[in-house]
């Protein structure tokens, strides 16, 4: 290969496996549900379990709670930042100056399909003032056979759509699902007759039992997670057998991506393992130095297999933990990354065994040879079968959490997931306190106290201070007011002084005086 002709490969490559995945669906199963969409006016078009439909990969939708509002639609496919609120259906009241009101907040609006990614309808949507947006598909699935009717000329899609974040939706705060056209066309009929249609977006998390299970997709490469990585095993071991975490590791396969070619050779260079059957995208983007896509798999390949041997019993894994961020501290640059050295170096400072950790490598499969490799291909099923696009990514009792990767989020989510009145000690005491890392390490909320009052000791030490400052104060204030009545009595004196004195000579002359004329 020429260095130009791996670069083009390895971009290529991460093409084609970001576009192989399949969403992950709303299961019609009532212990698995996580977001809910029916009609509630008119009753004629309310759908017994609500409507099917897929969830926006971004956006953060309020888990345990519903958003109910008449809805609107736009007539147009949103793709103009410029959103003219005075159009649509259904047909409102004019005003003054004879234009016809703008949609009433709050309110769900209903957008077209096409044109734009859904990360710029929604964006728009929220910009123009809807608390939700319902985009409707304007293209049937082949599945849904004789019950969607497709435009003239418009061919059936084989595979269900994904609404992914194209990168830019960190800053969508609404809510947002995808409705399939058989669906939403009568709907959207309905609402273009000029009748009132009202609809409910609803979210949950599932509560199966008493003990929840939380799923972390990642790479070894990803930055966004790394604070996440490096906080939450204090969750973990404070949830101890109450919850349940599996750490997964996000590989393409290279099968189905074509690095494997007819005659088995490896076709994607340096960016797959076992001969092209396992794959990972260049963090560094240069296939000639630096870290590679084969360096990538082999590091997966060690994190699963330090969690099938240290966490996978007790849900925990406090010894993983231990390594990611052993790892991220000693190995993670260009120089360390695949060096034995320093991974064994890791090892050891998370007290792991590396004859375990290397005999599970090579048991499973190894990442020299062309055979498969169990562990790496149960990784495979799980990401299909999870239905995981972007990453790093997030599942509380298998509902996909969106929004930031923080210890707030996940440990709320976390909390939110087991059955009512069964909730762990310390979700009761940190679920909902200003700073919930804290309270997971302290075992106590000292933040919810003091969040506008202050503990007892340090009232007790301030009201001291306070009346050693103003007795301070009173007391300077008093020798003050003391010197000063002083002050004002010596002059007072000094000005009768003089008079007693002049007094006391008149008094002898008037004697002399007598005396001499007597």
């Amino acid at each position: 290969f020429q260095r130009s002709s791996k670069m083009r490969l390895g971009i290529a490559f991460a093409t084609t496996v970001a576009v192989a995945v399949a969403p992950r669906r709303v299961s019609a199963d009532g212990n698995s549900i996580s977001s809910k969409l029916q009609v509630h006016i008119p009753q004629t078009l309310n759908m017994p379990g609500g409507y099917d439909h897929r969830e926006a990969l971004f956006g953060v939708p309020p888990y345990g709670g519903s958003l109910q509002q008449n809805l609107y639609y736009a007539d147009s496919d949103l793709c103009d930042p410029a959103v003219d609120t005075r159009k649509g259906y259904p047909i409102r009241s004019k005003d003054n100056d004879g234009n016809m009101q703008p949609w009433p907040s709050p309110y769900i609006l209903m957008v077209d399909r096409g044109g734009c990614t859904f990360v710029q309808k929604v964006r728009n949507a929220q910009r123009s003032g809807a608390a939700g947006v319902i985009i409707a598909d304007n293209t049937c699935l082949c599945s849904a056979g004789d019950s969607c009717h497709s435009d003239p000329g418009t061919d059936c899609e084989t595979r269900e759509p994904i609404m992914a974040d194209d990168g830019s939706g960190a800053d969508i705060s609404i809510p947002s699902f995808l409705m399939f056209k058989q669906d939403a066309d009568p709907i959207k009929a309905e609402v273009m007759s000029n009748h009132p249609v009202r609809i409910e977006m609803a979210w949950s998390l599932p509560s199966p039992d008493d003990r929840v299970e939380y799923d972390f997709w990642s790479t070894p490469t990803d930055l966004v997670s790394k604070d996440f990585q490096k906080q939450f095993k204090d969750a973990a071991q404070a949830l101890g057998d109450r919850a349940y975490f599996t750490p997964h590791m996000y590989i393409y396969d290279g099968i189905k991506s074509g690095c494997q070619g007819p005659d088995g050779e490896n076709q994607c260079y340096n960016l797959c393992t076992n001969n092209g059957r396992y794959c990972a995208t260049d963090p560094d983007n240069d296939l000639d130095k630096g870290i590679s896509g084969a360096d990538v798999v082999e590091e997966s390949l060690r994190r699963t297999c330090i969690w099938h041997e240290y966490g996978k019993e007790n849900g925990v894994g406090s010894e993983w933990w231990d390594y990611v961020n052993e790892f991220m501290f000693r190995c993670d640059n260009e120089d360390y990354f695949a060096s034995k050295e320093c991974v064994n170096d890791c090892l050891a400072h998370a007290k792991i065994d590396k004859a375990v950790v290397k005999k599970c490598m090579q048991d499973s499969g190894g990442t020299a040879e062309d055979n498969p490799n169990e562990i790496l291909e149960n990784e495979l099923a799980a990401k299909d079968a999870a239905g995981v696009v972007i990453l790093p990514a997030t599942f509380v009792n298998g509902a996909a959490i969106r929004g930031a990767l923080e210890f707030a989020v996940i440990f709320k989510a976390i909390c939110s997931g087991y059955v009512a009145g069964s909730e762990p000690d310390i979700c009761t005491k940190c679920a909902s306190c200003p700073n919930e890392h804290s309270c997971v390490m302290n075992g106590s909320c000292h933040g919810a106290a003091a969040q506008g009052s202050v503990s007892n000791s340090v009232f007790l030490s301030s009201l001291v201070g306070l009346s050693l400052f103003f007795s301070c104060v009173g007391f300077i204030q008093w020798r003050r007011s003391q010197n000063q009545v002083r002050e004002q009595v010596k002059g007072i004196l000094a000005e009768y002084m003089p008079i007693d004195k002049q007094n006391q000579n008149d008094d002898l002359a008037l004697t002399e005086e007598d005396a001499e004329f007597s």
